[in-house]
């Protein structure tokens, strides 16, 4: 069976944005709580990083670690063939990234609610769960190479979107001693990032868009803020919006830019990415001048909500250079 690629970036909703955010405010505090105490028993040791899950023990081991560091879930059975070559290789490449992926292998056989509750269709599966999210990232046999290129957007996607940075890894500690979070210094811009985030949880998303502006007048590149204050820009502009009214405009009027632009913002908190995108490229193709450069950029500003990795937004990119050229 040949493995089936599944994107990482889910969505783009209330619950999803508010979900990234209150996973990272906790990595936070899971953080400075073991720095206020010490840093607790010490560091974890390398065959720490590859555990065996059961149901009893699945919210201790996979769903609370995931506030610390991603879980790689290797669904598989003794009897399975293509298990007993993949199984080898996740080992391997977890125990290589350091304490920045934990793998929790779950046999289905033993464990055949956790298998429903994925939606396992066959095996090997491989998911992964960050901060309580299940994300799927590809079932059947592949190869190290390709692995270890979803391995290398699974933990940019956990650092980068939710402040994941993994666990302190100590060849010499004591396995299993108690995991401790990576030590992240603080940054200059905690205050105002944190402040976004009590922001977007008060339903303030024009207070959310000025904090991530602030951060960002500092630091341009700052990740976290670019990808905030394109979600929060967005939330604040369909928070005004009458969805019946702007979906009855954009039906009526396929050729009025500004009709379109607000319906696509609709598609995308619904949750149809690829609508949004396409309704945007037909705009960009049906325009000229100043209007079809701001639907351009309008397109261009829900690129960095959904994500560049995302191949959804790989796909619409090559649609618009066509549509432009």
């Amino acid at each position: 069976m040949q493995p089936r690629n599944m994107s990482m970036s889910g969505v783009v909703d209330l619950a999803a944005v508010k979900a990234a955010q209150e996973a990272k405010a906790k990595a936070e505090q899971a953080r400075a709580e073991a720095a206020r105490h010490g840093g607790g028993p010490g560091a974890v040791s390398p065959a720490d990083l590859v555990i065996d899950v059961d149901e009893a023990g699945f919210e201790r081991d996979v769903l609370q670690r995931s506030t610390e560091v991603p879980v790689v879930i290797d669904f598989w059975a003794e009897w399975c063939e293509p298990c007993k070559q993949l199984s080898p290789v996740l080992e391997q490449l977890v125990v290589e990234y350091n304490g920045r992926l934990l793998l929790a292998k779950i046999d289905v056989d033993a464990n055949q609610m956790l298998m429903q509750q994925f939606g396992v269709q066959g095996i090997p599966a491989v998911f992964a769960v960050v901060a309580g999210q299940a994300l799927p990232l590809f079932q059947g046999a592949a190869g190290k190479e390709q692995i270890q290129q979803t391995l290398d957007q699974l933990v940019q996607v956990a650092e980068q979107r939710f402040g994941l940075t993994g666990l302190t890894v100590d060849p010499d500690a004591r396995p299993g001693a108690a995991p401790q979070p990576a030590e992240v210094p603080a940054g200059p811009y905690d205050a105002l990032l944190e402040a976004a985030v009590r922001a977007l949880d008060a339903g303030d998303f024009g207070g959310a868009v000025q904090a991530y502006r602030n951060v960002l007048s500092d630091d341009p590149g700052n990740s976290e803020a670019k990808l905030g204050l394109a979600q929060a820009e967005l939330l604040q502009r369909v928070q005004s919006l009458d969805p019946q009214q702007t979906r009855k405009d954009a039906a009526e009027k396929p050729g009025d830019a500004q009709a379109q632009i607000a319906a696509a913002d609709l598609d995308l908190v619904g949750g149809h990415v690829e609508d949004a995108f396409g309704r945007l490229i037909d705009t960009v193709r049906r325009t000229a001048g100043d209007e079809r450069d701001t639907v351009r950029l309008r397109l261009l500003e829900l690129f960095e909500v959904v994500g560049a990795d995302d191949p959804r937004v790989s796909a619409a990119r090559r649609a618009l250079s066509r549509a432009l050229f």
